[in-house]
């Protein structure tokens, strides 16, 4: 069955819909306490490091873990009023994920254009986490 949309498509819809912040405006505010940076990427992405103070919440679970009435749940979550900024490798999944958290009612929720790929080009603050 041939599809009817394409990932681009989505990707560009999702863009139109969600508030995206360059790599620029997210390093600005990285203390900020009403800040939480989410990493989506899978495991094996984590390899070449993160941004730092990032939560790791993977994009296959991201769903569960943001719905408190899901056995997954996450109470880094809950949080009404903190900015949940979400990326991976280069803003497409980011993009889908924050559209998808806002289909869910949730209103604090954004991503970084570009993704880590871009994080790491403009030279912003990256660590290491050690795998368990």
């Amino acid at each position: 069955m041939p599809i009817t949309r394409s990932a681009s498509s989505l990707v560009a819809q999702a863009m139109a819909e969600v508030t995206t912040y360059t790599v620029a405006q997210v390093q600005a505010r990285l203390k900020d306490p009403k800040v939480q940076i989410v990493d989506i990427r899978d495991v094996r992405e984590l390899k070449g490091g993160t941004v730092v103070g990032a939560y790791h919440a993977p994009r296959c679970m991201l769903e569960f873990w943001v719905d408190p009435e899901s056995p997954y749940f996450k109470p880094v979550f809950a949080s009404e009023t903190t900015e949940f900024i979400l990326y991976c490798g280069a803003g497409w999944r980011s993009a889908l994920a924050a559209k998808t958290l806002q289909d869910m009612g949730m209103r604090n929720v954004a991503h970084i254009d570009g993704g880590y790929t871009e994080w790491v080009k403009q030279g912003a603050p990256t660590e290491t986490r050690s795998q368990s």
